[in-house]
């Protein structure tokens, strides 16, 4: 069996989050490191409460919701303008440095997104990228009307490509995401940006963990759920070599175990 379609998260993945920080830091001279830390957790969390609770709302109003939290939390005054500044900047999103030739690398394979984002916000972000012209589709979790890592949110790659699980490679940074995918049967490939050894040496360098350090490690260290990535890289450029390496035209399944174990 072979991997037929190679498919993307976009929050983390394929866009740089912490980009939003060049308008935080602008509008709140101090604080914009903060803001985008507090507000991607409080965005994470606000898509796993609003599943659970069956009270879905689309990742815009996610996004904006939890923004005002952090700003609240923060204490910070804020007016019209200055939020919807903030909020814009999703839409234009810094790609990762090596995000667009990763991808086109990976041609003629299948390519996509499958992301929380709302269709609205997402195909925005790609067009204004110039990702959309290498993806085959970009599939947004409204079409379920439930966040990832719903097992009903996987499932869209199937339905959208017409591939089988075992056909999938899925890459994400996020652990959280990491498990899901895994759990629902993909063959899952982790973009492990920050090594748990940097993220131990950082934790005792001071003798107070500084606050920033303690949301990248909530954040960013594989979750213990059960479910391990079968493909470790530290880039998406290192990922697409992997995938090159021994066949131009295809990536197969056993390959996925051997690059795990290097």
């Amino acid at each position: 069996m072979s991997i037929k379609a190679v498919v993307f998260d976009a929050y983390g993945t394929l866009y740089d989050i912490q980009s939003v920080a060049e308008i935080t830091e602008d509008a709140f001279p101090g604080y914009g490191e903060i803001i985008t830390q507090v507000w991607r957790i409080k965005q994470l969390e606000y898509t796993w409460l609003r599943s659970l609770m069956r009270r879905y709302q689309d990742f815009a109003a996610v996004t904006r919701d939890s923004l005002a939290y952090t700003l609240r939390l923060l204490g910070l005054a804020y007016d019209p303008v200055t939020f919807e500044r903030a909020i814009e900047k999703y839409l234009h999103l810094d790609l990762y440095p090596d995000a667009a030739s990763a991808l086109t690398a990976l041609k003629p394979r299948k390519l996509a997104i499958l992301s929380n984002g709302s269709p609205d916000m997402l195909n925005t972000l790609v067009r204004n990228s110039g990702l959309d012209r290498l993806l085959d589709a970009t599939i947004s979790v409204d079409a379920k009307k439930i966040f990832k890592p719903s097992p009903q949110a996987y499932e869209l790659i199937g339905e959208v490509l017409g591939t089988k699980p075992d056909e999938v490679l899925f890459v994400s940074s996020n652990p959280w995401d990491v498990a899901g995918a895994k759990s629902f049967g993909l063959n899952v490939a982790w973009i492990e940006r920050v090594t748990p050894e940097a993220m131990a040496l950082a934790c005792v360098e001071n003798e107070l963990v500084a606050p920033l350090t303690m949301f990248r490690a909530i954040r960013t260290q594989m979750d213990e759920l059960g479910f391990a990535p079968d493909l470790r890289v530290r880039s998406l450029s290192e990922l697409a070599g992997i995938i090159l390496r021994d066949d131009p035209g295809i990536i197969s399944r056993d390959d996925l175990g051997i690059a795990a174990r290097q």
